[in-house]
């Protein structure tokens, strides 16, 4: 491809036709006339040898090859629209858009709060939340479509920046019984228990398999669910119970109606704080890990004191 050839309104173009569906509607979002939008996209793919669009009576929607560079161009226009941003927040407060990827169980018991935290300490930034399965975090942040991700993660990923936040056991959460009164569970008997687990791939998950399979067990999984809300929601049902990192627990929503049990021996999981690895962290992103960073420290000191009384 010629150096000077792909500028950065072809970008926006690109962008605007997938956003809309159709070249009609991206033109009256672009304000430029159609025929040219179409020269434009028929150049583009002529000059990258690739088809980008996948054009039909239904609309246009993007290749396999078009997602990827839907992707690409989304990061590159949104540093682009920070740039000013990202410069007067180096000189002062932090400032700008900073794209924060959770797991869901995180999400849930944290977001809230902690979103309220960035609004009051970082007044000047723009947070913007994702949650969803490590999968898809680890594909955003590669795609550089996030700056940070807090997750639960299992071993360290090439080409990604890695700070361990805290490293705890998984306990056992589920309805409260009259005959509950064991405050351990061993892996013999959680094997039996009816389980509400994660689709896989998820560090929860694999830890969990592990340590079941070492002692030659299986989970009694009842279902699989692709968020933590929805196993909660199953829990708070009675359907089943739910493994989640011993923290989570405290700030789980309704947990007063659920009980928390401790397996033994332990499963320990780490949460991390991710970024890339390739470039540094904006300013402003830096200001919102390391907020984060002291919203999990003052979660951890809260469970700690509860433990102590």
């Amino acid at each position: 491809m010629s150096p000077n050839f792909l500028q950065l309104r072809h970008l926006r173009y690109f962008l605007g036709i997938v956003d809309a569906g159709s070249f009609t509607g991206a033109a009256g979002m672009l304000h430029v006339a159609q025929p040219a939008l179409s020269q434009q996209m028929a150049a583009l793919e002529a000059e990258l040898g690739v088809e980008l669009l996948q054009r039909s009576q239904r609309g246009i929607r993007p290749t396999a090859a078009g997602e990827i560079f839907y992707r690409e161009a989304a990061s590159i226009i949104g540093q682009v629209e920070q740039l000013d941003r990202v410069v007067r927040s180096a000189a002062g407060e932090p400032e700008g858009l900073v794209r924060l990827g959770m797991s869901s169980g995180f999400a849930v018991c944290w977001a809230c709060d902690f979103m309220e935290a960035c609004r009051m300490i970082l007044p000047k930034v723009h947070l913007r939340l994702v949650a969803g399965d490590i999968v898809r975090m680890r594909s955003l942040i590669a795609s550089r479509a996030l700056d940070l991700c807090f997750l639960l993660e299992d071993e360290p990923i090439q080409g990604l920046s890695r700070q361990p936040l805290f490293h705890q056991p998984l306990s056992l959460v589920g309805p409260v019984f009259a005959e509950d009164v064991t405050h351990t569970i061993s892996l013999e008997r959680l094997a039996h228990l009816p389980l509400v687990l994660p689709t896989r791939p998820n560090t929860v998950r694999s830890a969990l398999d592990r340590a079941l399979q070492e002692v030659g067990l299986t989970p009694n999984c009842i279902a699989e669910v692709d968020t933590f809300a929805s196993a909660l929601s199953l829990v708070n049902a009675g359907i089943g119970n739910v493994i989640v990192p011993k923290i989570v627990f405290s700030d789980m929503p309704g947990h007063g109606r659920l009980r928390l049990i401790s397996i033994d021996p332990p499963i320990h999981v780490t949460a991390c704080l991710i970024s890339s690895g390739n470039t540094p962290l904006p300013f402003a992103a830096q200001a919102v890990g390391d907020l984060l960073t002291t919203h999990v420290k003052l979660a951890l000191r809260k469970d700690s004191k509860k433990k102590e009384g």
